[in-house]
């Protein structure tokens, strides 16, 4: 499989399939398709284009995750820990510093920096688990 076909595969065909399994080459295919066209838009500087592009594909890369961990012997619906953890992570970034006359006149607070910093090691921990459960070789007697 390649990319193209992948990319085919998870837009055109499976694009909220949460059910059967998908090989390595096609969720590996597809993400690098996702983090390419994320760097091509986000370079655009045109945010609105970026939450589109974002929402667009949220589905079918859950869907192709789900799919992925059903191949290596997993619960499908585990792919939602991490994205979860993502949403979480937005609601807790603190604000930029408030800027006027080219000084800063107010910093974030401290503690949600801290609460953020505290929060970004657990997505770091459970995002290289979810790498390794994701390299992993399929498994004949997967769940389903």
């Amino acid at each position: 499989m390649n990319m193209a076909t992948a990319v085919k595969v998870c837009l055109l065909e499976k694009y909220a399939t949460f059910s059967g399994r998908a090989s390595r080459p096609e969720y590996w295919w597809f993400a690098l398709a996702y983090v390419i066209g994320a760097v091509i838009v986000s370079l655009l500087s045109i945010r609105f284009l970026y939450v589109i592009y974002t929402l667009a594909l949220i589905v079918p890369a859950a869907a192709v995750g789900y799919r992925r961990l059903q191949d290596t012997g997993r619960n499908g619906w585990l792919i939602f820990i991490p994205i979860g953890l993502g949403l979480i992570s937005l609601f807790l970034a603190p604000s930029a510093p408030v800027m006027q006359d080219g000084q800063v006149t107010q910093m974030p607070d401290m503690g949600g920096m801290g609460l953020l910093a505290a929060f970004s090691i657990v997505q770091l921990i459970v995002g290289l688990v979810f790498l390794w459960w994701l390299t992993r070789p399929s498994q004949p007697e997967g769940t389903q």
